[in-house]
This record gives structure tokens, C-alpha cells and sequence, in this order.
């Protein structure tokens, strides 16, 4: 089945069409952090990549493949879970083991509130200009490492990634006082 048949109504904002695409695609991505589990906290990086993925559906553009925006959550999750290994200081032969096991496979084929986009949207308006600068690039340019990213927005690493915690900390302290239980959306 084509999860992308949602995506029109994901696109507008329509909190049911994602929890419906949500409720198939869940499983899937669940399936695809399986080998991460050993070391990486799955549950942790599935919802961060669903918020990301609820983030960047309105400018999501479909390749004419099916499950396109399943193939890109999919991508994502992986790429914050080599993070967060990366994070754990995992040795870079198990990283490479395991990112090679994972090509190998090939790709992956309760719905949040109707208004959290808006609510983010109006957070991040009022992101200072260089957290926001790197919270959109870290968006938008899903899978490419922070360096280069950091060097596209003439930041070092380091303060790429500073900004990037700044732009996150500020998002969840801005949605908290607009009332949004995170821990309940993420749930």
C-alpha cells in the first residue's frame, strides 16, 4: 500500500491524515532501528524522526515512487540513530558495519494536535537568526553530516551543533509555554 495517498492532507496540516500515515508507517521505521537497539534509545530517535518528518512534510516533494515520505522517515531515523551512536562514542568500524548492513536491506517501504505546526512554526519565527539558521539546515538537508552543513553556513562544527542545541532547548522551552505537552505529543 502507498502511504503517500496521505500526504496531500499531511502537506495542509491535517493532524489525522498523519496519524494515519503514522499508524502503517510506524511499524516499518520500528522494524528499520532494530540493530540499532543494542546502543541507541529506538523509541527516542522514532519520535524525533516523526517530528522531523511532520516538520518537513509541507515542503516534501514525492520522486513518483511509492512511499515516498515513508522512504525519507525512514532515512531519517536512520541518520539520527547513527548519530546518537556516534554519540555514544560506538567504534567507527561497528558505525561502518552496521551503515553497511542497513544499505543492504535497501529502504523501508495518535495524532498529534491539529494545531502543533502552527505552534512550532511560531516558535521557530522566534528563533535568534543563527539557531534558527541551523535548525532549518538540519532540517532540510536530511542525511548530510553537520560539517557540511556547518560549512554551508560558515559556522565550525562545534558551533553549528552549539546553535543547533540553542534552536532545540528554545523550541521546547517556546512550546511549553504555548501549552504543548511534549512528552504527550511524542507519546
Amino acid at each position: 500500500m502507498d502511504l503517500d495517498e496521505h500526504l496531500g492532507g499531511i502537506q495542509s496540516g491535517d493532524a489525522a491524515a498523519f496519524g494515519r500515515w503514522m499508524s502503517r508507517a510506524e511499524p516499518s521505521l520500528r522494524g528499520g532501528l532494530k540493530s540499532f537497539a543494542r546502543v541507541v534509545d529506538t523509541e527516542a530517535v522514532l519520535q524525533e524522526a516523526l517530528l522531523r518528518v511532520w516538520q518537513v512534510a509541507p515542503g516534501f516533494v514525492p520522486d513518483g515512487r511509492p512511499n515516498g515520505l515513508l522512504r525519507l522517515a525512514a532515512r531519517i531515523a536512520r541518520n539520527l540513530a547513527v548519530s546518537e551512536l556516534r554519540r555514544a562514542r560506538v567504534h567507527p568500524a561497528e558505525i561502518e558495519a552496521l551503515e553497511r548492513s542497513l544499505a543492504a536491506e535497501g529502504e523501508v517501504p495518535a495524532a498529534p494536535d491539529p494545531h502543533l505546526r502552527r505552534r512550532i512554526q511560531e516558535c521557530r519565527d522566534q528563533l535568534p537568526a543563527k539557531p534558527a539558521q541551523a535548525l532549518a539546515a538540519r532540517l532540510e538537508q536530511v542525511g548530510l553530516p553537520d560539517l557540511t552543513l556547518a560549512e554551508a553556513l560558515g559556522m565550525t562544527k562545534n558551533t553549528f551543533l552549539q546553535n543547533f542545541t540553542r534552536a532545540r532547548k528554545f523550541l521546547m522551552e517556546c512550546l511549553k509555554k504555548a501549552g504543548v505537552d511534549l512528552e504527550g505529543e511524542l507519546a
